[in-house]
């Protein structure tokens, strides 16, 4: 008890919200991202993350990552956040160079930092797991040098997420399995992620990482040491807290997330087993399938009128919606735009922002 309470007296939590969401138009949009929108219940899905790791890490030792563009509504969702701990990205850099930073300011407050790190917009169904998961992995993390992953058990097989390949088992913590890493892979194909998920061997990365804030920056300065001295730059000038500073040295950095930049080059990488109920909710296909449904299988609000249909997804924060003798549709209506797509072709909705951006309609963005 008296180790892990010294792990936790020094763990920081590290949020990574700075996230556009296309895939959700046009409920979604550039100043109300995926992670501000209260898909399942009356909180936001950064407040849902924040709210899962309190017991374990205060608002004090948690930092926020995100965009100019709501920086404010960040703020004022998670008021319990100090505000200088809500960090605004002046240029989307990726994950690399945000974690980079975090490190940096968590090691200037505390020697023994430890970090864990955690995307903003998934949802989580096994909170108290969850919790377990991260208990374990900062346990194993604590110790320099190791790096740990929040390892997924994959329920099929996913083309659209990265897998980590697990090595020998070298232990346990409090009942649950941690093994060395071999290998991560990116988004392979269907009947390469058949296998993996056939051979029990692969987990999900969901993209949550524990280490030291000492493990990170010396990683950094072995294998990018371009990114390590450019964030030692902005350190030295101030860091996060002098935004004349990170204007400045921010956007220069390498636009490079964590996986391609670290985690496929560094040794002692762990995963620790999670089953934790987690989806990145993907797609408006992927909300209807968690969210609950009436006896004809539809997600419809109650003020709406469905006869004759089933299996669809409709949401309308104001208007009545009425449908007849549809299946499988997606209808998203908003104050300027309407959205109707096949649930089967929900993963295509980014293209439809795509073309926004190219025709640069700003107020559909």
């Amino acid at each position: 008890m008296r180790r892990r309470n010294r792990v936790f007296e020094h763990a920081y939590a590290v949020i990574l919200a700075g996230g556009s969401g296309t895939r959700f138009w046009p409920l979604s949009r550039r100043k109300q991202p995926k992670q501000l929108l209260r898909l399942f219940g009356e909180k936001t899905l950064l407040a849902q993350t924040l709210e899962r790791i309190e017991r374990l890490i205060p608002p004090e030792r948690t930092y926020i990552f995100t965009n100019q563009a709501i920086q404010n509504i960040v703020r004022r969702e998670v008021p319990r956040v100090p505000r200088q701990q809500i960090v605004a990205e002046p240029a989307s850099r990726n994950t690399a160079p945000a974690l980079g930073l975090a490190a940096f300011e968590i090691l200037s407050r505390d020697p023994e930092g430890l970090m864990v790190a955690l995307p903003s917009d998934h949802l989580i169904s096994k909170p108290a797991q969850f919790r377990r998961v991260l208990l374990a992995g900062c346990r194993a993390a604590f110790q320099e040098g190791h790096s740990v992953v929040i390892g997924l058990k994959p329920t099929r097989p996913e083309t659209g997420y990265g897998y980590i390949h697990r090595g020998e088992l070298i232990g346990c913590e409090d009942g649950l399995e941690i093994f060395a890493v071999r290998q991560f892979t990116e988004k392979p194909p269907l009947a390469k992620a058949k296998r993996y998920v056939r051979s029990g061997n692969y987990f999900w990365n969901g993209g949550m990482f524990i280490w030291k804030a000492a493990t990170l920056v010396k990683n950094l300065q072995r294998y990018q040491p371009e990114m390590a001295r450019g964030l030692g730059r902005l350190a030295e000038a101030g860091g996060a807290r002098s935004e004349k500073a990170l204007k400045r040295l921010y956007p220069q950095l390498e636009n490079i997330s964590i996986d391609y930049a670290l985690m496929e080059k560094i040794p002692e990488v762990y995963a620790v087993a999670a089953d934790i109920g987690w989806s990145d909710v993907g797609s408006w296909a992927t909300a209807y399938e968690l969210s609950p449904k009436d006896r004809d299988e539809n997600v419809a609000p109650p003020a709406g009128f469905l006869f004759g249909s089933r299996r669809n997804m409709i949401v309308s924060p104001k208007r009545f919606i009425a449908a007849v003798g549809v299946e499988d549709l997606v209808i998203v209506d908003t104050e300027n735009a309407l959205l109707v797509c096949s649930r089967h072709h929900a993963q295509d909705v980014g293209k439809v922002v795509q073309e926004l951006e190219r025709r640069n309609l700003k107020s559909l963005l």
